[in-house]
């Protein structure tokens, strides 16, 4: 970097998007800037540091989805959002949540491998040298609650989703990067088990700031 300030990228799907709890289907909100996690820890974080938000909604870690698209494969997006932004000095990851829908069928094994997927492409030679190196947080997503108007795409999710802290750390552990379990923090919304309301993400992006800076 030519200057002192830092660039804090967050990459992930709705959560990272903003969306606020659904009651209807097909509804598109999102909270606004100042009430996002991403933006709750940008302010937390000072003046030195400037925010890329990358969060799209369905975005998995390696799936593509027959419903919402095959643009949901965040190997894709997250070569295109390196390659778009920077340089970088801190990304934020989190994602799996939309990888525990029923319709991919994947065991607590096989989300984390798609997550260490999205490592391999971050902390590969070829974008920590287009970033001048960068670290890396890994946040695994709090636990889903099979309730609400979306609770049938994720049927049987919640046994998944609470196996996945541990293998998270492992592999940020195995990868040299930050952890943090965001079920640890905040929990997914009562009404549609998903989604995070205004209240967690100011909690989260507090602790996400904490967490960046212990980087």
């Amino acid at each position: 970097m030519t200057d002192m300030t830092r660039t804090l990228l967050c990459f992930g799907d709705s959560n990272t998007h903003g969306t606020p709890p659904i009651t209807l289907p097909r509804v598109q909100a999102r909270h606004d800037a100042a009430t996002r996690w991403p933006g709750v820890a940008l302010a937390a974080l000072g003046d030195d540091w400037t925010l890329v938000e990358e969060g799209l909604p369905g975005r998995t870690a390696q799936f593509e989805d027959p419903v919402m698209g095959a643009f949901m494969d965040g190997r894709t997006g997250l070569r295109i959002a390196l390659q778009s932004h920077g340089p970088i000095d801190v990304m934020t990851l989190m994602l799996g949540t939309n990888d525990v829908k029923t319709r991919f069928g994947a065991t607590p094994a096989k989300v984390t491998a798609g997550v260490a997927g999205l490592l391999d492409i971050a902390l590969g030679e070829e974008m920590q040298t287009r970033h001048d190196g960068f670290r890396i947080l890994l946040i695994c997503p709090p636990p889903v609650r099979e309730v609400g108007p979306i609770a049938a795409e994720f049927f049987g999710a919640t046994e998944v989703s609470k196996a996945l802290p541990p293998l998270y750390e492992a592999l940020a552990r195995a990868r040299g990067i930050g952890f943090l379990d965001a079920g640890t923090v905040i929990e997914s919304s009562e009404v549609d088990g998903i989604h995070f309301d205004a209240t967690a993400h100011r909690k989260l992006g507090r602790a996400i700031a904490e967490a960046v800076a212990a980087l």
